[in-house]
């Protein structure tokens, strides 16, 4: 084989191993932040208060009610009255938690804008566009009413 050509299959399989090992690097980036943003969201609470402050309620990501809080003058309230402060407390509350998680991905998401997808690197590797659209496909399922 001839030297000229023996360089240029050397010079091309550098380029690529430095390819290859960026894409890596790439990988083993987004693989961080997607797992600390998967840590954030498992550990997402929000707090929301009734407008009177005699109801709190504590939802997590998915707006799913983790804790009532009622003050005593609440329990003296008319039981309807009540039902309808937990209730729209608690819709308030899920809706800023869907806030919050799309502020959350978006910022993920733009953080990835142009970087090489990485189910492209590793084979069922999860993509921030996966989970943006799980994301959305939950939200689009969700009416904003409160299971009780």
């Amino acid at each position: 084989m001839e030297r000229s050509h023996q360089e240029d299959l050397h010079s091309a399989g550098y380029g690529l191993r430095n390819q290859v090992d960026h894409l890596l690097d790439a990988y083993e980036q987004q693989q961080t932040r997607l797992d600390e943003v998967q840590r954030q969201l498992e550990t997402l609470r929000v707090p929301v208060s009734s407008p009177d402050r005699m109801v709190e309620v504590v939802v997590d990501a998915q707006g799913v009610l983790a804790d009532v809080a009622l003050t005593a003058a609440a329990l003296r309230r008319p039981l309807d009255e009540l039902g309808r402060s937990i209730t729209e407390t608690a819709q308030a509350a899920a809706q800023s938690a869907r806030q919050q998680v799309q502020t959350l991905l978006a910022t993920v998401t733009s953080e990835f804008d142009g970087a090489t997808a990485l189910s492209d690197i590793v084979e069922h590797a999860t993509d921030v566009g996966d989970i943006r659209t799980r994301t959305e496909a939950g939200d689009s399922a969700d009416d904003g009413s409160v299971d009780t």
